[in-house]
């Protein structure tokens, strides 16, 4: 599959567009005005313990209040103590935020503090060792855990990323020094100043394509403006030189997006109703508690019988389905109607179409499957 990045740069923003056989799969967008936050450590204060939501008011100086749940207190720990016997107001904490502020919601936060590098992903609060559910050859899982588990540090835990696959100890080594260091920099930094303070941002969207969408399997990264384009091939030398020939520069006199069908493809994902090749259609409406997709046959009309059709359309709308709720990001509870099929071995073989395209994806995905009214329920992580 031919795969390839592109950045464009532009003064109000910086956007990144992931193509597979030119098709758009990924977007991500920063402004230069509002930067994101998610990933980024604070050091807060507590500003409300809410015993009847088993959750906490965090002021992290950003504007509105963060969101703390008590199961993300202490991960993993059964059965979870009350919430006011884990937090007091006005107590400091330390806190990464894992995800963005949306509307009137503040951020929500965790005290699990997860530092990601190309390879590993060092947690310091926890001692444990995991590996990336997409590295799926039990040997080789086998092989990098035993790795892992001699290289951890002392009462921490590290998470091998998929990119590490076929990888040695040496490789690992550089990265978990510098991510231990940075640990040992946020600590310090804990110890003295003002609360709310930052304590480290995330990085850049150009340092992170490089880090987490520049995989081995990209055949190019391009990017349209110079300046960018040496910090990206910078980037690419220092955490995969392996990948170094495979960075462009494209001439900013012509419009990079527009020039591979990018433009057009954006404005399609944001329409309600898609159309397939076939002649069907989706239609995607998202509410607060869940987005419902409906799949219908429209124009196509087939050519054996009712069931055929159906099959294939159902078939077909799987593959989409993936595909759209990846390029838009959709998260929390998925519901989909695909048309009423009689035969039982095709239902099957639709909910394996498309738990098959939603491999493609790096959000954490989970196809729960038919309900007794025939619809298909799904869970998605947003990135």
């Amino acid at each position: 599959m031919n795969r390839k990045i592109l950045i464009d740069v532009r003064p109000e923003q910086i956007q990144v567009a992931l193509l597979e056989q030119d098709d758009l799969a990924e977007i991500y967008m920063e402004s230069a005005e509002h930067q994101r936050i998610a990933g980024n450590i604070y050091r807060g204060k507590v500003k409300n313990v809410l015993p009847g939501m088993q959750a906490a008011f965090v002021d992290i100086g950003e504007g509105k209040n963060a969101f703390l749940y008590a199961g993300d207190i202490q991960p993993g720990r059964e059965p979870c103590p009350p919430i006011q016997e884990l937090l007091k107001t006005g107590q400091e904490l330390t806190v990464q935020v894992v995800k963005e502020p949306v509307g009137t919601k503040g951020a929500r936060i965790t005290t699990q503090i997860t530092l990601p590098g190309k390879y590993l992903v060092l947690m310091p609060a926890v001692n444990y060792v995991g590996i990336s559910r997409r590295i799926e050859n039990e040997s080789e899982r086998q092989r990098l855990k035993s790795i892992a588990q001699t290289l951890k540090p002392e009462s921490m835990g590290l998470i091998v990323r998929t990119e590490a696959f076929g990888k040695n100890a040496e490789d690992f080594a550089a990265e978990l020094d510098f991510l231990t260091e940075l640990w040992a920099k946020i600590e310090r930094g804990e110890r003295k100043g003002k609360v709310p303070r930052p304590l480290h941002r995330e990085e850049s969207i150009l340092y992170r394509t490089v880090r987490d969408l520049f995989t081995g399997d990209m055949d190019q990264l391009i990017v349209n403006r110079w300046e960018e384009y040496r910090k990206v091939s910078e980037w690419t030398d220092l955490l995969s030189p392996s990948l170094q020939e495979r960075v462009k520069y494209f001439e900013p006199k012509r419009d990079l997006f527009a020039y591979f069908g990018v433009r057009e493809q954006i404005e399609r994902a944001a329409q309600r109703k898609i159309r397939l090749k076939s002649g069907g259609s989706l239609v995607m409406d998202p509410t607060e508690a869940l987005t419902v997709i409906d799949v219908n046959t429209d124009k196509y009309v087939g050519k054996v019988d009712l069931e055929d059709t159906v099959f294939h359309t159902n078939l077909e709308a799987a593959e989409e389905i993936a595909r759209q709720i990846r390029l838009r990001d959709i998260g929390g509870i998925i519901v989909i109607d695909f048309i009423d099929m009689e035969v039982a071995e095709n239902r099957l073989q639709v909910l394996e179409a498309l738990k098959a395209a939603l491999k493609k994806d790096r959000a954490k995905t989970n196809v729960v499957g038919f309900t007794g009214l025939g619809l298909v329920e799904m869970t998605r992580k947003k990135i």
